[in-house]
């Protein structure tokens, strides 16, 4: 089974099934103490299901998973009481004001009521609404909602964090102050699991795991992903127009993979020093002159697409 010493999340072989419609299938990792996981993949890929089964609200079909050392089929509701949980949408009521939303979601953790007003507190100060306590949800803004969000799934101060893209729809400068905060409660030793479709948010995280129609199709860190998972060298090749010449491309000698990113392909070749005039010759030779061909050090995104079209032909799955 998965999980090294003093995990706080083990998953071995999770699968989740609704009628003949594989969600999760066959999923396994582990989550240390204080490390920041992170879950990235399209909408659609898994990420939410799998998370509801760690939160104990979905039942798994086959496999295993303990949470802080609790397994979620078995015992649920001690699963629970252990966690904090946002989910995709904000989890607040528009309709309270920020002081009762916080009250709320005390008595629901049962936060101790000598303790509850400092944590409120502290829910108050995190999110930046200091002064606006009677405000409105409603009212807030989204960036402020996200950490209020956040602020009441810790209340109770759980030792495991679940984040169902918590970042969704909030501007830039919002996203980036809320990992700031999520890095702060790993460093108090908060394990934290993340999913996000937002691939830049990958560079996070202690480690990513990305996930694909149900399956993990690769684990490590945003280092390991970038520099590893493509197995060869990558050149970004530019030209007014070139992305229409996606398919001659692929056709290149040495070339192992090609993708669009932005107005340039990035090819993946077996040796870049090599290739690279070899292909601004090549396109040459079939109309397309004044292009240019330079080694690039993979992105996350790069690994993201290379990985996921890997998955996908090796399934024989449509794209």
């Amino acid at each position: 089974m998965a999980g090294g010493a003093g995990a706080q999340i083990i998953v071995d072989g999770l699968v989740k099934r609704f009628g003949s419609f594989v969600a999760v299938d066959g999923v396994s990792f582990d989550v240390a103490r204080g490390e920041i996981m992170g879950f990235l993949g399209p909408n659609g890929a898994g990420k939410s299901t799998l998370i509801r089964i760690l939160c104990g609200l979905l039942r798994p079909s086959a496999g295993r998973a303990l949470v802080a050392g609790i397994d979620v089929t078995e015992d649920p509701d001690a699963v629970r009481q252990r966690i904090g949980y946002m989910s995709q949408k904000f989890s607040l009521y528009n309709t309270l004001s920020v002081l009762e939303n916080l009250r709320f979601f005390g008595g629901v953790y049962g936060v101790p009521r000598d303790r509850l007003e400092e944590r409120i507190r502290f829910a108050i100060d995190m999110a930046g609404l200091a002064g606006r306590e009677t405000s409105l949800v409603a009212t807030l803004a989204g960036g402020w909602k996200q950490r209020l969000a956040l602020g009441a799934a810790i209340l109770h101060r759980p030792a495991i964090l679940f984040l169902d893209e918590p970042t969704s729809g909030v501007d830039p400068e919002s996203r980036r102050r809320f990992w700031d905060l999520i890095h702060t409660l790993g460093a108090e030793g908060v394990s934290v699991l993340v999913s996000t479709h937002y691939i830049d948010e990958a560079e996070y995280c202690n480690r990513v795991a990305l996930i694909t129609r149900g399956r993990l199709i690769a684990l490590g860190t945003p280092f390991e992903l970038r520099r590893r998972s493509l197995g060869a060298e990558l050149l970004s090749i530019e030209r007014e127009g070139i992305a229409n010449a996606i398919e001659l491309v692929e056709k290149a000698p040495g070339v192992h993979d090609v993708a669009v990113f932005g107005s340039a392909l990035h090819a993946l070749v077996d040796d870049a020093a090599t290739r690279a005039p070899a292909l601004v010759a090549y396109l040459a030779g079939h109309g397309i002159a004044g292009a240019t061909a330079r080694r690039i050090e993979p992105t996350m995104e790069d690994s993201f697409v290379h990985l996921v079209g890997a998955a996908t032909r090796a399934r024989g799955d449509p794209p």
